[in-house]
């Protein structure tokens, strides 16, 4: 069957659920993996997302930050939350689509850490944070790998721009958080963890520029186009023939008061 899958980075659910609301009306996926949702779980907007048609709603949130939700015209089951780094903070949330197939397919869905402006651990608690983070997702998968067959897709606002065409100038931003050498290190050893295949990069090569982020500073997001490329989607090697298309919705990105990452939509012939 066709699975069409979106990530988004909304920047506050409840701020923009009349954008989610356009979005998920013109381009119809069947799940939607949101991220900084800054939204406590008895205050999601639920309700709306039910009118739309999305009646499977899983969330992990919480007041004012971080916060993830997925939201499904799919059933789903055996919802997980796990806290990385024993933070308490609300940055992965994990679900079964009910499939076909006797395992279903689990889809994680992440908010990595920032890591603030110093990319620097000894000086900067943020971005210790944010490849501690990345170590355990590391250790996490190396648990899972034994499941060879495993059918799995990880989204999500992963915060590096791992490529150099991932970044509107590597010279420019190897010393700036997202881009540099150690978070780009960390962030492959993760993908390596369970062999993941960077879905985005099948449609669009290596050499070529690839944003789905854009800064407010910019008075002028679309001309500048000083983008970077912080939300991905990867598939484990079983999912890895499945996927047809995909698309990054830079138009959303100029919606009124619109979050400064794109939705990313992904197909699969599951």
């Amino acid at each position: 069957m066709p699975l069409k899958l979106a990530t988004w980075n909304i920047n506050s659910v409840r701020l923009r659920i009349n954008l989610v609301e356009r979005f998920l009306e013109e381009y119809q996926p069947d799940v939607l993996c949101l991220q900084e949702t800054k939204c406590p779980n008895d205050a999601f907007p639920s309700k709306a997302f039910r009118k739309a048609g999305y009646e499977h709603i899983a969330f992990h949130g919480q007041k004012g930050y971080h916060g993830v939700a997925t939201v499904s015209r799919i059933p789903f089951s055996d919802e997980e939350r796990r806290d990385f780094c024993e933070k308490g903070d609300t940055r992965h949330l994990a679900v079964t689509l009910d499939i076909d197939g006797a395992e279903g397919v689990r889809v994680h869905n992440f908010y990595v850490p920032a890591g603030g402006d110093e990319p620097d651990r000894e000086v900067n608690e943020k971005f210790a944070h944010k490849l501690d983070f990345l170590t355990e997702m590391e250790s996490w998968y190396k648990s899972h790998k034994a499941k060879k067959n495993a059918r799995m897709i990880l989204v999500g606002d992963l915060n590096v721009a791992p490529l150099e065409h991932d970044v509107w100038s590597h010279k420019q931003l190897l010393k700036v958080v997202s881009h540099t050498p150690i978070e780009v290190e960390h962030l492959a050893r993760v993908m390596k963890a369970h062999d993941w295949v960077d879905v985005m990069r099948r449609f669009v090569p290596d050499e070529e520029k690839l944003y789905t982020w854009w800064s407010y500073r910019a008075k002028d997001w679309a001309k500048a186009d000083k983008g970077r490329r912080l939300d991905h989607i990867w598939v484990t090697p079983a999912l890895a023939d499945t996927p047809t298309a995909m698309e990054v919705i830079r138009d959303a990105r100029g919606w009124e008061r619109s979050s400064d990452h794109a939705p990313v939509l992904a197909t699969f012939d599951i």
